[in-house]
């Protein structure tokens, strides 16, 4: 008897009206301006935000599992769209001075985003795979659109690594499902539960597989040995491509990561023991590269990398604390981000970026990009009251409670050392300027503005007030399911 397929479009409804935009991008260039498909992108964006809201708490599956509109899935493409409307907001203002104020730009920034919540929504290795590529494809293109050397260098870049980044990780695809049979979330906590029962050959490939593909996702996240496209890449490419790759794009790959080792692999042997060295190796390495930095946007590409260690942090922790930790991190670090590139994209007098000398005397010549750059950078540093020092604060947490004592203290020693780089930049801001020739022409910048004040309020106010967005992702009965279990 022939069994119905399980088609169900309510758990995709979020990704097919970012699909729907990236389409009227590719189709509507021809006769529509690039402006109105921003802001029309911008207004699908919003109408995903409210689907997830629409399906929360549904637990909404389809296609045998493949996708997943549980209330994890919801919360990271949460994350994911508000880092996707911020950086489609700030190109409005960006895009036309970096030489990308064209169609195509807008298409390969919905395309990105439709792979990222593909990830977040993924309930079996193959979506997660699909989404990831799609993704991937489209920030290589996104890196390379502008006409400079400098981004096509990164781009360049960005792919090769990415592409080998990439087929690691379908190596550790191949594994697991040679060791454990299937490709499923669920299917396979199941089987890695039961790791007893697999033969000694088996759990040879399940450990291989397992730490393949954290191989593979450490090229996405930038996790320290598989970090060195990052700098070129953050510092090459135009700097709003620069705000989404380090923001969107690293909330979808560490969505993929929680799916898949705070899920699937959670009691599978071996990997924790590896990603408690890489996140060693990434906190000291990021901490230490960016202390020695001169220009102001790679400075941001190696925070970005530290940023990625404390994010680690909460994949060691049990689901039902690592689990709200990583959620709640990922918004306020998407936020603090955001800010940061969009004032360095509106004060930058080329795409070769901003000098840290330059920042000397910023608040009297814009008094108000200062004080949002410094209470960025402060957020940035973990220093209360801003919501960084709460989400370090919980990335410590669930590390220590979960036995890494040695991690939780080496992080807190970084995020110490931290304070050196983050502190520099924000004195020179308030310091007299000495340079009369020093002249600089920053026009008006509308959308730019609306960006950083939102997150700059998100900041502040997830920081006095953490239980807005914590409290509600804190609930244990959400990550309980995380693996369908």
């Amino acid at each position: 008897m022939l069994q119905t397929p399980d088609v169900a479009f309510a758990p995709l409804l979020p990704i097919l009206l970012v699909l729907l935009g990236a389409i009227v991008s590719t189709l509507g260039g021809f006769w529509l301006p690039r402006r109105t498909l921003s802001l029309i992108n911008i207004f699908l964006l919003a109408l995903s935000g409210v689907s997830m809201a629409w399906l929360w708490n549904s637990g909404a599956t389809g296609f045998g599992g493949g996708i997943q509109a549980d209330n994890p899935a919801l919360l990271l493409g949460g994350v994911i769209v508000a880092g996707s409307l911020l950086a489609a907001l700030v190109s409005l203002d960006t895009a036309y001075r970096a030489r990308l104020s064209f169609p195509e730009f807008d298409a390969m920034l919905m395309y990105a985003v439709t792979g990222c919540l593909l990830i977040a929504f993924s309930g079996d290795l193959i979506v997660m795979l699909i989404g990831l590529e799609i993704m991937s494809l489209a920030g290589y293109v996104m890196a390379t659109l502008q006409d400079s050397r400098r981004a096509e260098e990164s781009g360049l870049k960005y792919f090769l690594l990415g592409s080998v980044g990439s087929a690691i990780l379908i190596y550790g695809i191949a594994f697991l499902y040679g060791a454990t049979g299937t490709l499923n979330y669920a299917a396979i906590a199941e089987k890695v539960a039961t790791v007893s029962n697999l033969t000694p050959a088996n759990t040879g490939i399940l450990v291989a597989g397992a730490l393949l593909i954290l191989c593979g996702f450490g090229f996405k996240v930038a996790l320290a040995p598989f970090h060195q496209w990052t700098p070129d890449v953050y510092s090459g490419a135009p700097t709003t491509v620069t705000l989404f790759l380090s923001t969107v794009v690293k909330v979808a790959a560490f969505a993929g990561m929680l799916r898949v080792f705070g899920g699937a692999l959670a009691d599978a042997p071996a990997w924790h023991s590896v990603l408690q060295i890489l996140t060693a190796l990434t906190l000291i390495i990021g901490n230490a590269a960016a202390l020695f930095q001169t220009n102001f946007k790679r400075m941001l590409a190696y925070s970005a990398i530290a940023h990625t260690g404390f994010l680690a942090l909460c994949l060691l922790g049990q689901p039902n604390m690592g689990g709200p930790a990583m959620t709640y991190y990922l918004l306020v670090y998407t936020l603090m981000t955001v800010a940061a590139f969009a004032i360095v994209g509106a004060l930058q007098r080329n795409e070769g970026g901003l000098e840290i000398s330059d920042m000397r005397g910023l608040y009297y010549r814009e008094p108000a990009y200062a004080v949002a750059l410094a209470v960025c950078l402060a957020s940035m540093a973990g220093l209360p009251p801003f919501a960084g020092f709460f989400s370090k604060y919980l990335a410590f947490q669930a590390a220590f409670q979960n036995g890494y004592v040695w991690l939780s203290v080496l992080a807190a020693l970084a995020s110490v050392a931290a304070l050196v780089y983050y502190l520099r930049p924000a004195m020179l801001m308030f310091m007299p300027d000495r340079t009369p020739a020093r002249e600089y022409q920053y026009g008006q910048r509308p959308a730019t503005t609306t960006a950083v004040v939102l997150s700059l309020v998100g900041v502040v106010l997830l920081g006095l007030l953490p239980n807005l967005w914590y409290g509600w992702a804190a609930n244990p009965e959400i990550w309980r399911f995380l693996a369908g279990r």
